[in-house]
């Protein structure tokens, strides 16, 4: 406070120059002063805060987006596990039945059980494969998604103070140029 209060003293003391209406310079140039402090408030700084808060959102949003993404992926996966073990346990069924039929129904039963294993796990293996892919494509987006809104937040917490006033000041500038 004392810093501001120097240089408006020295002004004082330097030109007791009477402006319009007998009030003294310094006072008329503090006034317009802190009037364009006010227009600068109100027309930069207020929208930019509601900017910032609606990019927060945003971001907020689509992490959220990204955890419900994830958490599908990892049902997939479970479920595709799942299926693979009930397969298994078909195929030894399958097996048990051939042993228990005979010698000569066995080589019979063991032949169309392979065959049919065979077909199962091939279509199950092509079944097992798309959603596998499909998982991994939701996996990938979704990280591609987390990896863009951390770089969108890692750049928004280097942005500095400094950077931010140098901002203001060329947009200050810039409009100051426009007639």
């Amino acid at each position: 406070m004392r810093v501001l209060v120097a240089p408006i003293l020295l002004l004082a003391r330097e030109g007791e120059h009477a402006g319009p209406l007998g009030i003294p310079l310094f006072v008329w140039q503090l006034a317009n002063l802190v009037g364009f402090m006010a227009v600068l408030l109100y027309f930069v700084a207020r929208p930019l805060t509601r900017l910032f808060r609606q990019r927060q959102l945003d971001i907020e949003r689509r992490v959220r987006e990204a955890q419900e993404r994830r958490a599908e992926a990892a049902r997939l996966e479970a479920e595709i596990h799942e299926r693979m073990a009930r397969l298994d346990i078909e195929l030894e069924e399958i097996r048990a039945r051939g042993i228990a039929e005979g010698e000569a129904a066995r080589a019979e039963l063991l032949e169309r059980a392979e065959r049919e294993a065979e077909v199962v796990r091939r279509q199950a293996e092509e079944d097992i494969g798309r959603r596998l892919e499909e998982a991994k494509r939701e996996l990938r987006a979704a990280a591609a998604e987390l990896t863009a809104a951390s770089a969108r937040d890692l750049l928004l917490a280097q942005v500095t103070e400094e950077d931010r006033r140098r901002l203001l000041a060329e947009s200050v500038a810039r409009l100051e140029g426009r007639p």
